[in-house]
Order: C-alpha cells, then sequence, then structure tokens
C-alpha cells in the first residue's frame, strides 16, 4: 500500500488536553521543534476558546479541533463555518447522516474527520446499549458511510484501522487515538480499552496518531516522541 506523503514531525498529533493558556503554551515551547501538529479537545476549547487554536496556528503547526460536534445539522454547519476561519486543518464530527452532510457541504478546505466509535467503548459497552455484533463491524459501517458522504476522514483505533483500510482503499484519512508507548508507560485510571502501539496502528493503516497522556505524564517527553517516531518509520517501512 503506498504511504501518503506525511512528514514524520506531523504524524503524532499531540493532545493538548490542559486547561490553560498558559499550560498550552509551555507544551507548544517544549514541543514544537519535535512535532507540528497539535490537538484542542473539549477541556481547552471551554478553557480559552479560540485563542489556543490562535497560540497553535501562530507558530505555524497545524491544530486539529476535536470537538465531536454533534448537534442539529444547521447548528453543525455554523459551527464548521466558523472553524474554517481560523486555520484548522482537522475538525471532527460526531454523528448521523444529515450531520455529517451539513459538516461537509461547507468545509471549504478544512478536513472533517467523522468520529466512528470512542476507544474507550468495547463490546461490553455494546452490549449494555442493546447493539448487536462487534465494534469493529460498527466502525467499519459508520467508516463505509461517512466516507461515501464525503468526510475527508476517520477517527479509528488502531484495531480497527486494518480492515477499514484494506476494504476501503486508500483515499482518505484514518487518525487513531488510544495510543501506547511500545515500552510500559503506566497510565494511572485508564479509561481507553483499544489500544495499539503507534507502529502497529501505522502498520494497521493509521496516517496519523493522537497521542496524550503517555508524552504528558513521561519523564521524558521528548525521548517518548522520538521513540515513537522511530516506531512510526519502521511502520512505514513494512505496510
Amino acid at each position: 500500500m503506498k504511504s501518503k506523503n506525511i512528514p514524520l514531525n506531523e504524524r503524532i498529533i499531540f493532545a493538548l488536553d490542559v486547561d490553560s493558556l498558559e499550560k498550552c503554551e509551555k507544551w507548544l515551547d517544549l514541543l514544537g521543534p519535535h512535532i507540528n501538529f497539535f490537538k484542542v479537545g473539549l477541556e481547552l476549547f471551554i478553557a480559552e476558546g479560540f485563542k489556543a487554536v490562535d497560540a497553535i496556528t501562530k507558530r505555524g503547526h497545524k491544530v486539529m479541533v476535536d470537538l465531536k460536534l454533534f448537534d442539529v445539522p444547521e447548528t453543525v454547519s455554523s459551527a464548521i463555518s466558523v472553524l474554517k476561519e481560523r486555520n484548522v486543518t482537522f475538525a471532527t464530527v460526531h454523528g448521523n447522516d444529515p450531520i455529517i452532510r451539513a459538516a461537509v457541504k461547507v468545509k471549504n478546505g478544512l478536513k472533517i474527520l467523522a468520529v466512528t466509535v470512542l476507544t474507550s467503548f468495547d463490546e461490553d459497552d455494546m452490549k449494555e446499549l442493546g447493539l448487536t455484533g462487534t465494534v469493529e463491524d460498527l466502525v467499519f459501517q459508520r467508516a463505509k458511510k461517512a466516507i461515501s458522504l464525503g468526510c475527508d476522514g476517520i477517527i479509528s483505533s488502531g484495531r480497527e484501522a486494518e480492515r477499514v483500510r484494506n476494504e476501503l482503499g486508500n483515499n482518505f484519512i484514518i487518525v487513531t487515538p488510544g495510543i501506547r508507548p511500545g515500552k510500559n508507560i503506566e497510565i494511572p485510571e485508564d479509561d481507553q480499552k483499544r489500544i495499539t502501539t503507534a507502529q502497529n496502528a501505522v502498520i494497521n493503516g493509521a496516517d496519523y496518531v493522537v497521542v496524550g497522556r503517555p508524552i504528558k505524564m513521561a519523564k521524558d517527553p521528548i525521548s517518548v516522541i522520538k521513540s515513537m517516531q522511530q516506531e512510526i518509520e519502521k511502520g512505514l517501512k513494512r505496510k
């Protein structure tokens, strides 16, 4: 499978899961020389809004705004219209067909990624919700639908990425959260259930990996980044 031309320093998207602009800036100072892609999630966006997004883009870095938009289509459409004016690279939506269509219709260069199934969700959770089948089947069905509706890519764990990539092709983006280091770094109260390494995620078809706590909690965050980048390089060579 031919690999996309993505620079190595953009393959890791660092999750800025912090509650202030000051903490955000400190991580940008530390990691900016090594990675060029950062994620603003719900916590930071609620705390600082577009100040956080602008702090990233003014340095020349790329930003993924991960708000998993789920609302009436007109509201989602309006939100995407705002995001595309702020130099955002990726935005996530989590919804049904009308929501996805509304986001795609106004994206105009902003790449829309559809959330398939959260990595904190497993078969036991499906049973509790009365859903049948496997998580893999659900991810595949949602991915297929999202791509057919015009999404630029999907959010999927590394475990399901292989089937999605093999059956749906290479003309869309897969971003994989739930990444853990090849070497053990203990994550207290880890709520991620469908995890994998950066190398395995890439082998299975991921283009980007989202990493937060394994870097934040490390004694030497830069060494973790370099190790994961080496893993990614090895994974790309095996594709």
